[in-house]
């Protein structure tokens, strides 16, 4: 598998180069690389229009809300005489490196995001990036997941990355196809009953 499949992918988002001054502004060493989820070699950051604007919309949260707020809560307590035992100093140090850290990770992901819309999915008829899978397992349980990329992907929600087991397996099926996923427990067989975008 080397990509979602036939549907027309948006262009890229990209943005600028992190200035120095930012990073080092907040007491976080320029080189610490953030921890990036590994995407399978060859492969592009699959997200979905909706998924790249949460990440967007958090990244601007950060950048023009907490981040400015944090920064005047350090200034204030800065002047207030002995940072070391300051616990507003201490603390608002400690949450800005955490902020500056999430920025810079959805920066990186953001830079590297290939937005592919499902509703311009062509053939509806088989599984692709972004469907919405209703399967039977073998214990007669229907399940419902959603198919998005790996920095979108919440289990509350029944989304699953397009890189996980289950999704695999799932992949290119057709309604009716008995795909099998391999799980701790062995190989699972799993039916396809409803394909939607």
């Amino acid at each position: 598998m080397t990509g979602p499949g036939p549907c027309r992918a948006i262009p890229t988002f990209t943005m600028g180069a992190m200035s120095k001054a930012f990073i080092q502004e907040s007491g976080v060493e320029a080189d610490v690389e953030d921890e990036i989820p590994a995407l399978p070699a060859g492969t592009k950051n699959y997200i979905t229009p909706e998924g790249l604007q949460r990440l967007q919309d958090e990244f601007a949260q950060l950048q023009k809300i907490e981040r400015p707020k944090i920064v005047e809560t350090v200034s204030w307590a800065a002047g207030n005489g002995d940072r070391s035992e300051n616990g507003d100093y201490v603390y608002g140090k400690r949450r800005l490196g955490e902020i500056d850290r999430r920025m810079r990770f959805l920066r990186k992901r953001m830079e590297i995001a290939e937005a592919v819309d499902p509703a311009r999915q062509r053939n509806r008829e088989r599984v692709y990036f972004g469907a919405t899978v209703d399967y039977r397992n073998a214990r007669d349980e229907v399940k419902t997941v959603r198919i998005v990329g790996i920095d979108e992907a919440r289990s509350e929600l029944n989304e699953v990355s397009w890189i996980s087991p289950v999704a695999k397996a799932l992949l290119k099926a057709a309604e009716g196809d008995i795909v099998e996923v391999r799980t701790p427990k062995g190989v699972e067989r799993l039916e396809i009953l409803k394909i939607s975008y």
